[in-house]
């Protein structure tokens, strides 16, 4: 087993730019974990154990995480379900009542790609509270989150 317990870098800097690369996936729900025993596409067994940082910081897309020559093993945050919203610009007052909703829920909260948009993991009783809110549009699809975008102080996921 390979033991990564660094992030050293990311696949889109210079020196990383002609290895290697071999993935491993990580779910958007997990990049805020410190320890985690994954297998990569590749079929290497890893073992990642990192330091307190990452609880706040979090694993990102193309995170390197082990180097040996000319390769690599870097993070894939794979595609999953989201709710996305659009709030209507008549209606800009209705972000505040999304983020309020998305916040009580502890939530992630991502800004969307367009002005009033903001993007959230699926859960069924979410689209639901949101589909019923005036000048809301809410709905479902396949997007990969980009943490680089977040609204919330944390993207883990938190329920009680």
């Amino acid at each position: 087993m390979i033991l990564c317990e660094a992030v050293l870098g990311s696949v889109n800097e210079d020196k990383f730019k002609e290895m290697t690369v071999d993935y491993v996936d990580i779910e958007w729900h997990e990049a805020f974990k410190r320890i985690h025993q994954k297998t990569t596409r590749q079929g290497r067994e890893i073992g990642i154990r990192l330091g307190t940082e990452i609880l706040t910081k979090g694993l990102r897309e193309g995170d390197v995480l082990w180097q040996e020559g000319q390769e690599v093993i870097a993070v894939q945050i794979p595609a999953c379900e989201v709710i996305v919203i659009d709030v209507d610009k008549a209606h800009r007052e209705m972000a505040y009542k999304v983020c309020y909703e998305i916040g009580n829920k502890h939530a992630a909260l991502i800004k969307g790609e367009e002005e009033l948009q903001f993007i959230t993991p699926y859960n069924e009783p979410t689209i639901q509270l949101l589909k019923k809110l005036h000048g809301v549009q809410a709905r479902k699809e396949v997007r990969k989150l980009d943490f680089d975008r977040a609204v919330s102080s944390t993207v883990s996921s938190h329920t009680h």
